[in-house]
């Protein structure tokens, strides 16, 4: 049984951070001095890969946005209502989007010239305060869809204390954010199995890996959006299983998982978004040479990658990650997890997918 958590009181110190924001910027004012925001710096060279985390993490350089300078204006203000908008999300146990948010401002005469700018802010407001967006109700659109033998206990208003098995919708369940904030009661599950592709995704339930292999399918989509990789690091943390991500056979690919096991740059501001204990699991460069996938050649932009990857520290520290690299550059040719299918439909689910899970 994994333990529960307490949205009502994350609700609580979400809503206290925010408060402090706005009461610091009130007691600049009431003293007469320009208010300022002093918050890590997100630069690159801010950015340092932390080996006891498993993760990239910020520095100790830090940034002001000051209402006295004229070009930190507008940042300012926009981070402000930022603010002002995210606690009366949590206050209130509203969900909003990025997109949501862009749009919202408008009723509030604050503008933001496109998606971006909206989206920099947010992120702005996250490493101010320390939280996630997440964690204050804003989410990006659900892509990503989990499938298997775990009951979970909604938390979210008018929903608190229903249940649902997620292998009761043929298709998944989206993960947002009612799913993400949910209690996990109970499973039968001993494995989590990440996949790439839809497709795989979808055949995976067909041919009832749940089933066979005991385990709960999630579908990252591509990327693992945050709150599909924060959940995923919830399942293997309060489940106390292990987590296998199944990718293309590529850079990219390799990308995909390396994410999910060690975090983003883009991130290094957040904790709890990586599984630092989950195993990617293919495809391999050396799957490429063993089961004689059909493939494609390496484009320049592939190669590219690799390179820039043989360099990353993330990359150095399991030598599967170099042999993969190496076999890849040696090789020069790539492969996606659908390839299987030359040996039958089903080859994937019956041969491949038990001798790599062993």
């Amino acid at each position: 049984m994994a333990k529960k958590s307490n949205s009502t009181d994350k609700n609580k110190e979400i809503i206290g951070s925010l408060k402090r924001l706005g009461t610091q910027i009130y007691d600049q004012l009431e003293n007469g001095v320009f208010p300022t925001i002093n918050m890590p710096s997100r630069s690159i060279d801010n950015i340092n890969y932390d080996p006891n985390l498993r993760q990239y993490v910020l520095g100790e350089k830090t940034v002001t946005r000051s209402s006295r300078n004229i070009r930190h204006l507008k940042p300012f203000t926009q981070l402000a209502w930022a603010a002002l908008f995210s606690n009366e999300l949590t206050f209130h146990k509203k969900t909003s989007t990025l997109r949501d948010v862009y749009y919202s401002a408008q009723a509030y005469n604050m503008t933001f010239k496109n998606q971006q700018e909206s989206n920099n802010i947010i992120t702005d407001l996250e490493t101010a305060i320390g939280h996630s967006r997440e964690e204050f109700h804003i989410f990006p659109e659900e892509r990503s869809a989990v499938f298997g033998d775990l009951t979970i206990e909604y938390t979210v208003p008018g929903y608190e204390g229903k249940t649902m098995n997620l292998s009761a919708h043929p298709d998944g369940v989206l993960i947002g954010p009612a799913l993400t904030s949910s209690k996990f009661a109970k499973t039968s599950a001993d494995k989590i199995i990440a996949i790439e592709k839809g497709g795989l995704f979808t055949r995976f339930i067909e041919e009832n890996v749940h089933k066979k292999h005991n385990s709960i399918l999630v579908l990252t989509s591509g990327q693992a959006p945050r709150q599909t990789r924060f959940f995923l690091r919830r399942l293997s943390d309060e489940l106390k299983i292990p987590l296998f991500i199944f990718t293309d056979g590529d850079p990219w690919g390799m990308h995909i998982a390396m994410v999910i096991i060690s975090g983003s740059a883009n991130a290094a501001h957040l904790r709890n978004l990586n599984t630092p204990d989950a195993k990617w699991s293919g495809v391999w460069a050396s799957d490429i040479v063993k089961y004689k996938l059909p493939s494609d050649p390496l484009d320049d932009v592939d190669i590219k990658r690799l390179h820039e990857l043989q360099k990353d520290p993330r990359y150095q520290e399991d030598p599967l990650w170099q042999k993969e690299i190496k076999t890849f550059l040696k090789i020069k040719r790539k492969a996606e997890l659908e390839a299987y299918a030359r040996y039958g439909l089903t080859y994937i689910v019956d041969e491949y997918l038990p001798t790599k899970l062993k």
